[in-house]
């Protein structure tokens, strides 16, 4: 997959493209800006997270390079967790595209920095503090991974981006569970972006941190009447992933009715506001 991929789709006023890089990797083009968003696009993971019984090995190549990026304007890390904040990718972007900002939760400010991210490019991000960044205003919210974390001033270290482009809003949760009062700052969404492949007490026992599950996803969705919903966090990684049927058959058991879309790797999406 070539840049031409990206830069050369055509959209008209209403219009915004999503490109699936896996695992929750997502860049949004909206009129000729760029977010990219928890790009993961090397085998970082693999090479430094394996242990005795915990093996990770890509199911499939991240569908571009970071060094083929160099027309980002906005990189977006919803927490530490090297498949969201991969040193490799956010050094390959780096190195390779002088404009591009970097906004991370303001307590990873320092490990984004310690990956050779120069700080006047590094924006933190703060719950409750919007930012205006180009043609897209972006309020960050808690996200729960299991449970709410935060540092010693406050603030939390895992964010999900609640994104406004024009008249379209949408949500990328990054790792997220449920938790009181996250439904009511989402209501309303036109896309609603969130992880499904679930927790439980042997992924934790592994330092497998969990996420919301399929059932609770839609749930999230039904309650907040979001027009569009798309899975993320099912596809890349056999020890923490769900077969995307599963989450279908719930969809359909639950709310039949509802919107979604389930992306392959580089797949692009076109979404026309409403």
């Amino acid at each position: 997959m070539n840049q031409e991929y990206f830069v050369k789709t055509q959209l008209t006023e209403g219009q915004i493209a999503l490109f699936y890089l896996g695992q929750e990797g997502f860049l949004i083009r909206y009129h000729d800006s760029y977010f990219l968003i928890d790009p993961y696009l090397s085998d970082y993971v693999d090479r430094n997270c394996c242990r005795e019984n915990v093996k990770w090995v890509r199911r499939y190549d991240a569908p571009v390079l970071p060094e083929q990026l160099d027309f980002v304007d906005y990189v977006f890390c919803t927490h530490d967790h090297f498949d969201h904040a991969d040193p490799d990718t956010l050094q390959g972007i780096a190195r390779h595209n002088a404009k591009a900002k970097f906004v991370v939760p303001e307590p990873i400010r320092t490990t984004v920095q310690s990956y050779g991210i120069d700080s006047a490019r590094i924006i933190g991000a703060a719950a409750g503090q919007e930012l205006c960044l180009g043609e897209c205003r972006v309020s960050p919210v808690p996200a729960a991974h299991e449970d709410l974390h935060t540092d010693e001033h406050g603030n939390y270290k895992e964010l999900g981006y609640k994104m406004l482009f024009g008249n379209t809003t949408l949500f990328h949760a990054g790792d997220c569970c449920i938790y009181d009062g996250l439904a009511d700052q989402l209501q309303n969404m036109d896309i609603l972006m969130v992880p499904v492949n679930g927790r439980s007490f042997y992924k934790l026992h592994s330092d497998i941190i969990g996420n919301m599950d399929a059932e609770e996803a839609i749930l999230l969705a039904q309650e907040t009447h979001a027009r569009l919903l798309i899975p993320m966090h099912f596809d890349l990684y056999d020890v923490n992933c769900i077969n995307p049927a599963h989450f279908v058959d719930c969809l359909y058991k639950i709310n039949p009715g509802q919107a979604f879309h389930m992306f392959s790797p580089g797949e692009r999406y076109i979404f026309q506001a409403g």
